[in-house]
């Protein structure tokens, strides 16, 4: 197998597992989604460490939430776990799961 074949089926894998894509030809469906599922709760649990308000108000629903948001939306390069989190929040008030935050006045000098 060439240098180019090898990139091709490495592109390939990264992109099912971090994008949902169709599993290559060649690897074992069930290893991959076991390391989808690996990667989605390590996902999870660094947004939970950042944001621990979204745990705290989803209780049980987090985990679920959680999921659903990992799969229709791939972290993509340049956005960082803070903007994940950020990004997940954002998803979880424009579904109706969480209230949307108050606006904060603040009054000139």
């Amino acid at each position: 197998m060439s240098r180019a074949e090898l990139a091709a089926r490495q592109a390939a894998l990264l992109r099912a597992l971090l994008a949902g894509e169709q599993v290559p030809t060649g690897f074992d469906p069930g290893r991959v989604a076991a390391e989808i599922r690996a990667l989605r709760a390590k996902r999870g649990s660094i947004v939970a460490d950042l944001r621990p308000d979204l745990p705290q108000a989803l209780g049980e629903r987090f985990r679920p939430l959680f999921d659903a948001y990992a799969a229709a939306t791939p972290r993509t390069d340049g956005v960082g776990y803070r903007q994940d989190a950020a990004n997940f929040a954002t998803w979880l008030t424009e579904r109706g799961e969480l209230p949307r935050p108050r606006r904060r006045f603040r009054l000139g000098r």
